[in-house]
């Protein structure tokens, strides 16, 4: 029961924190959207601050299980179409998985506060994907499927503009499916131009 109610609270910050950031979030508040006093949310967390870190303690378990990690590489594609599939799976998820997205709210917010968003937001939406994207890229180019290159440097010109579409789809959520549209385009191209034929 106790490891559900903390659960239940680190959801409800998570969606508050997305909405109005650290600042504007105060545990009145929180505890009063889960139907709690403010001492039931400090029998969990000992204050604002260990629910923030345990909530991103959970973010990066939770991106990493689902989407990948240095620990959790996804397998390298066997053709272009298994690239482009495995590509739209990965933009798939980032851009419907609801706690993802909230996620991606949150650390664009809080990225100019807390050092530590700072950083996850720069691995998310930057070196973290340059890094996965590297490795797969290094894999395809040894098994013939991509010109021989520098697959980091590659990797930078693939995942940043999927990334700007990405966020695109924050801001500006009825534009979601061409951005989906665009991705795949994107993906294909890529193929056509650094493919082996």
């Amino acid at each position: 029961m106790a490891k559900d109610t903390k659960e239940r609270i680190l959801m409800a910050a998570l969606d508050m924190f997305s909405k109005k950031g650290y600042e504007g979030t105060n545990i009145r508040e929180l505890s009063a959207s889960l139907g709690l006093v403010k001492s039931g949310i400090y029998k969990h967390f000992e204050s604002k601050e260990a629910i923030w870190n345990a909530l991103l303690d959970r973010m990066i378990a939770y991106y990493g299980e689902r989407f990948g990690s240095p620990e959790h590489l996804p397998p390298v594609p066997d053709s272009p179409e298994e690239f482009i599939a495995m590509t739209m799976r990965m933009a798939d998820l980032t851009i419907h998985d609801e706690q993802i997205v909230k996620t991606r709210k949150v650390l664009t917010l809080e990225q100019f506060r807390d050092d530590r968003a700072r950083n996850l937001a720069t691995k998310h939406f930057l070196t973290g994907l340059t890094e996965m994207f590297t490795h797969i890229f290094a894999g395809m180019m040894d098994k013939g499927l991509l010109r021989r290159g520098d697959p980091a440097m590659l990797a930078f010109a693939y995942a940043t503009p999927i990334s700007a579409l990405i966020h695109l789809c924050d801001r500006e959520p009825e534009k979601t499916e061409d951005a989906i549209r665009k991705i795949e385009a994107f993906s294909r191209h890529f193929i056509a131009t650094y493919g082996v034929e």
